[in-house]
This record gives structure tokens, sequence and C-alpha cells, in this order.
């Protein structure tokens, strides 16, 4: 139809008798003009095309004719009645159906527009919220009975639309909510009160003065949903751009619970429905951003909504969920108490030896990528569980995951695709030598088979290691792990373990700067061949991690790899290369640990990262020792290789690959190494920042010239960054070193949060000492 204010005007006159001037305000899917008549009294007309069905109009007249004689009537736009009596116009034009209607102007403020807001008024918005609902607990329409894209219980509808966002972080973090609205919500929504609800109480809708919400306009979303989606949509404005968005959420609750009231089982999926709304929020602009709309009402709280999806990741849960139920007089969920009982358990039901982490012991009880949830409401950044590798339960691994062990899980007699697939996919993303897998169920189970492989194939059995390494838990790996069995309660050096010296350039003998000292460190391999050969023996392999782990996050110098792999490889022996903790891009400048010495080895080992911290790991071999092997002794492992842990593998790869994973560790773990290093010039007692991508260490020393380690000192770090939030841990043969390899969506504001607090932190010690 024709949307010109002039026409505006000549339909106003012709169905209503107004004699007015028009002016086209913004709208989201209908036309709206503001009114004004010759004594400046103000009207809204609104403009609905055939996307808007006549019962539904029908609806939104009779909720407010219901609304009329509520306590709150006077804060609803009234309807104007045309010259046939009726509130709707139908109108035809150019064979299209066309319906006005022509409301009261209503005066205030909108939401948005009113800075410095007060308590009151976020508890007056609640209270005005439940006044409604409970004046709508008789109404009913059933026009209002619809599936609605912005009705909160459709949530997961979004999911449609994730592709729509481009950038990896934000993609990342709406479809980890959409996820968790599926487990958290989904289960609940039937059992849930429902009601006819505005469903749109949003900060242009929302109208106030100083003190008191003077209205409320547009009907246009209502729906019939769960009655706590209300509540949600209210808290999710009022939590906007706000410093502290759960104490605004917390007094809207307040003020509704008291003129309505909530049930415990609503307050616990708030948090969820919150970020469910936001998250149809955000991927409604993407996909409109894809049409290449003009309709900046399509787009108008894309930022507000990404800037509280990102506070929100980073509010506990438990601590929503204590919060909402503490506003409404119930008791909290919050755990006060100290963990006494459950260490009791624990003793008396688990290994004594199994250790806990931190003084004052932490009881996770929900990850969310980089972030660890406590039972006390506390929110961590976690720095240190590479086994995340994409972090804590990505929505994309966990999905496929969930598909697959309802579908089917199983071991590797039968015939499967998956397993096929993953091993084909893993493999071209290393040498073409590397190309037969063998699936196990973990790092040192993998470590286990290679040694074992390695063994059978040069029919020898000595072992070269690196000083303080460590290769994991079985037999075989505990006897090749210097860092185990050197240690209190170990073994001892079995006969056929050799230790070389560790290529460390801060503390070895050979230093930074030194152009040859790979080469120079690699010496003390050939040393160990030389002293075999006169025993008449061989190497059957050399293993190490291609940058140290527990050996202190040490890089390995240039040429170090190359230079021992040839040494040992003239003596008859196999090199492994151990990338259970640095492989899938970590290291940021390759995919790969061995990469960066410009190597090959023989096998490679892989763990942790591989399945996302599900039990997958993977040993993969050239194929001559894949022939070796294949000597007619049949190779079996139950749950290697099953269909579940392809899934989860498959999973892992791709979301490294598809967000862009490595490029990330390399540009923010470039970025905290130059943060670390900005402290290391301030405080010495920071002596030494080294890593690559994400995977870092910064040594910490009492005295940079004696290189005294800095004991208890780092372990009052430790505790005062879990304080801060920041949840790290210390490495290195001296337990010295502050290691630093948290999931990969670890961002730069972490980084810049992490060296912030360390400033407070080593400022303080700095006074003290």
């Amino acid at each position: 139809m024709k949307c010109t204010e002039a026409h505006i005007e000549q339909l106003s006159k012709e169905h209503y008798g107004l004699s007015v001037t028009a002016k086209m305000l913004n709208g989201y899917d209908e036309l709206n003009y503001l009114l004004t008549d010759t004594n400046n009294k103000r009207f809204i007309l609104k403009v609905s095309d055939e996307n808007q069905s006549y019962p539904f109009l029908d609806a939104q007249v009779k909720i407010v004719k219901h609304l009329a004689n509520s306590p709150i009537s006077t804060k609803f736009q009234q309807f104007c009645i045309n010259t046939q009596g009726e509130e709707l116009t139908p109108i035809i034009e150019d064979g299209k159906k066309y319906y006005l209607r022509i409301l009261s102007f209503l005066e205030g403020n909108f939401w948005i527009d009113k800075s410095n807001k007060s308590t009151d008024l976020y508890s007056e918005l609640g209270r005005f919220m439940g006044t409604m609902d409970k004046s709508l607990h008789h109404f009913s329409h059933t026009a209002m009975h619809r599936h609605y894209t912005w009705d909160i219980s459709t949530a997961s509808d979004a999911n449609e639309k994730l592709k729509y966002i481009k950038n990896h972080e934000r993609r990342r973090i709406a479809s980890y909510f959409l996820l968790q609205f599926d487990m958290e919500v989904l289960p609940q929504l039937h059992s849930l009160r429902h009601a006819y609800i505005h469903n749109d109480a949003n900060d242009y809708n929302v109208m106030v003065d100083e003190t008191t919400v003077t209205g409320l306009i547009d009907f246009g979303d209502m729906v019939y949903t769960a009655l706590i989606n209300n509540v949600a949509v209210a808290c999710t404005y009022a939590m906007l751009a706000n410093e502290d968005p759960l104490t605004a959420a917390s007094l809207v609750v307040k003020g509704y619970h008291e003129s309505y009231p909530l049930t415990i089982q609503e307050l616990d999926v708030l948090y969820y429905l919150i970020a469910g709304r936001l998250c149809i929020s955000v991927t409604q602009s993407a996909f409109n951003g894809s049409l290449d709309t003009n309709n900046e009402h399509h787009f108008i709280t894309e930022k507000p909504a990404w800037d509280l999806l990102y506070q929100l990741i980073k509010i506990n849960p438990i601590k929503a969920q204590d919060t909402f139920r503490k506003a409404c007089g119930f008791e909290g969920v919050i755990n006060e108490g100290d963990y006494s009982d459950l260490l009791k358990k624990r003793q008396k039901n688990v290994g004594r030896n199994l250790s806990i982490g931190y003084k004052d012991n932490l009881k996770i009880v929900k990850g969310a990528l980089q972030y660890l949830y406590d039972d006390k409401g506390r929110t961590f950044v976690d720095c240190v569980n590479n086994p995340s590798h994409v972090g804590h339960c990505h929505p994309v691994v966990v999905r496929s995951m969930q598909k697959q062990i309802a579908t089917l899980n199983t071991n590797t007699r039968y015939l499967n695709d998956t397993i096929l697939k993953y091993a084909e996919k893993l493999t071209a993303t290393l040498p073409s030598e590397l190309s037969v897998c063998y699936f196990v169920n973990s790092g040192s189970e993998a470590n286990d088979l290679a040694i074992r492989m390695s063994r059978h194939f040069t029919k020898q059995k000595d072992i070269i290691v690196l000083d303080h390494a460590y290769h994991g838990t079985s037999t075989v790996a505990m006897e090749m792990s210097p860092y185990k069995f050197d240690s209190k309660g170990g073994s001892g050096k079995m006969p056929w373990i050799h230790k070389a010296i560790n290529p460390d350039l801060y503390r070895g003998p050979f230093k930074y700067g030194d152009e040859n000292a790979g080469e120079k460190y690699a010496a003390d391999v050939q040393r160990i061949i030389e002293d075999l050969d006169k025993e008449g023996k061989a190497p059957a392999v050399f293993i190490c991690e291609t940058l140290l782990g527990v050996g202190g996050q040490i890089p390995l110098p240039k040429d170090y790899l190359k230079t021992v792999y040839n040494h040992v490889r003239k003596a008859g022996g196999v090199c492994i290369a151990d990338e259970v903790q640095v492989g899938f891009g970590r290291v940021g400048d390759a995919f790969w640990g061995f990469e960066l010495q410009d190597a090959v080895p023989d096998i490679i080992v892989l763990g942790k990262p591989i399945g996302n911290g599900h039990p997958l790991a993977a040993v993969i071999v050239t194929n001559e020792i894949a022939d070796s092997f294949n000597n007619g002794l049949e190779y079996f492992n139950t749950f290697g290789g099953n269909p579940v842990s392809m899934a989860a593998g498959l999973a892992v790869l791709e979301v490294i690959q598809e967000e862009e994973m490595q490029e990330h560790a390399k540009v923010v773990g470039n970025y905290l190494m130059n943060g670390l290093r900005g402290l290391m010039q301030k405080y010495p007692i920071i002596s030494d920042v080294r890593g690559h991508g994400l995977f870092i260490g910064a040594e910490m020393v009492k005295d940079r010239t004696t290189m005294e380690p800095a004991i208890p000192e780092i372990d009052i770090v430790v505790e005062k960054m879990k304080e801060y939030g920041y949840l790290l841990s210390t490495d290195g043969p001296l337990h010295n070193v502050l290691k630093i390899k948290p999931p990969m969506p670890f961002n730069k504001h972490n980084a810049d949060e992490m060296v912030a607090f360390l400033d407070v932190i080593l400022n303080e010690l700095k006074i003290i000492n």
C-alpha cells in the first residue's frame, strides 16, 4: 500500500474522522506512525499486512480490553473506535488486505532513555509485570497459541541460524547457551506454568518516569507460553548495559514475586531462559544481516545483547540460581560449608594418593568453554586444563557425542565408517609418512603401545628419555618417566632407561643466544648411543615431548629434534614424538609441535586433547612399522576406536579447523606472552617467559643471578590467582614455573585480566619482601 504520511493522514480522516498530521516511526514487522490532531493530542497508528492475521489482531484488542479492568489499566494504550464502531479497520489496496488500528498515546520516557535508574525502578518493573500477569490469569485467546520465533520456549530453533554468526567466538558462546537450554530447560518446559503473556517488555516498550513504570506498549509479540518467559524477557532488557546484570535481574524478580509469586522450579531455569532470549536475538540479527535488510530495528539490540552474553557466561549459573531464589525468600543453593564430609568419603573410597589441587579445595560442578563454575557460586578462568582442548562442553563436540551414543557404541570387530573417516582426516594433518592409526583410551596407553611397537620393530629394548620427562601412568610409561621414578616413592631408574639432559635454554649448560645449542644438547643423546654400543646394544627408541611440559614448559632449541632423530635412526632406533599436551594447533605456529623443529618422527602419540577430555588417544606410525607389528599376533582394544570416541575426535578436528583455533592460539598466546614479559621487566621474580601459542611457562626465582627457585612465592601466586578467579598451576623440576595451558577459547580479555591480577599480586609480594 501507499505508505506516505499524506496517505496515512487521508486514511485517518476517512476511517476515524481524525484530522491529523502523520510522522513515520520505526517498527520491527509493522508500519507505525505518530499522529497529532489539531489540539496537539497524539495517537499511534499501526498498519499490519497479511502476515498479521485477523484472529491475532483481534487477540490484541481482547487482551487490552481485559487489562482495562486491572489495577494498572491506565498504563496500557486503548484502541480508538473507527466510524463503523470497530477497533480494527480492514482496507484493500493493490489487491492486498491490510488492517489499520489507532491507539492512544502513553506519556513517559522509554526505559532505554532513562539513565541512572534507581533500584526501586527495577523492582517496580517486576511488580508491574507481576500485576499484569496476575490480571491475565483468566484470559485466553486461541490466536495466541502459535509457534513464534521470539517465544523463548522455541529457543532451540535458533540453532538453525547459528551459521549466520561469522565470528567464531560469538557463535561458540551462543551455541553453548543453546546447548544448555536444551539440557536444562527443555526437559522441564511441559511442567512449568503456562499463560498468555505480553512477551516483549523490552527497553523500547517499557515506559517510565523517575520512580515508576508508566506504561507498556506493543502487544505484537504476545504468545501462550511458559509464564516465567515473561519474567525472563523483562530481566533480559533490565540487564542490558548494566555493570551488575545479576543484581538488576534479581530486583525485577523480587518485585514480580511480590505481585505474583514465582515457584522454585521457575526460578531455577531463569538464567538459561535469559540466555535463550539473548541467543534468539543475536541469531536473528545475524540472519537479518544475511538478508541485507536496511531496517535498523532488526539490529537495535545486537551489540548490547552480545555484551550481555559475554557477561552472562562469566556468571556462575549456581550463583544466579541462588540469587533468584533468595530474592524471593526461598532457601539458596550455594554450599556455604566446608568439604570435610566429602573429603572423608573420598578418603574412604578413593585412592589415598590421588591428589587434590589448591589449599582450599574446589568442587567444580560445571564447565563452559574456558570457564569453570564451583558449588559456591564462583567462576574461574581455566588456565591449565589442556585436555578440554576446544573448551569445556563445546557444543559441537557434545552434540556429536550425544547423537552417536544414542545410535551405537561397540568395539572395532564390526565394520564402521566413522573410524575410517576419522583416521583419514587425522592423518591428513600429518606428513604423508605417518599414515596408520591405532586408537586407544589414554595417552598412557598410547605411549605403552608405541614402546611395544618400537621394541618389536627394532628388536631392541633400551629407551632414551629426557630427564624430568613424564609420559603417563601405565607400568611402561612410569618406567620411562623420570618425573615419577625419581620422585618420592618412585621405583628408580630401570637398567634399560637412559636419561638425556633436559635441553633447557634457561637453566641448562647451553643458553639463549647460542645458535648451536640444539646440536649441543643433542650430543648428549649421541653419548648415550655410544655408551650402549660399547655394551653391544642399541636404542629401541628415543621419546620426548615436542615441547616439554612437566620438564618446565620448555620449547626445544632449534634443530634439536632433527639432530637427535638423525643420531637415533643411524643407530637403528625409532623416534617417537609425544604430542599429548602440545598437538592440535596449541602451539599456534604449527599444528603439531614437531613441525616447529622441521623434523618428522616415526611415531606420534596423541592423548588428552584428541577427544576434548573424552578417553581417546592414538598412536600413528609409518607403514613400515605397522607392517612389522602385523606379525600374526592380533592387536585388539575393546573400546579403542569405538564409534562414540571417533565421533568425538571428528568433532574436535572439525572445531579446530572451522573455528581457526590454531591461528587464535598464535595471536592470543603471543599477546599473553608480551603481557607477561612486561611484568618480567617490572618484577625480577619473573626471570623467563617462554612458549609457543597457548603453551606458556613463566619461571619464577628469588634471585636472577643465583636462579634460586621462588618457593613458596610461586605457591602464594597460584593461590592468590585462584582468589581472583584464575586457575594456574606449577611445573618444572624445581616446581617454580607457572604453567599456562588453557582451553583454546581463552581470549585476549582473559589474558589482560590474568596479567592485571598477576601485577597486583606480584606488587604485594614485592612490598612484603
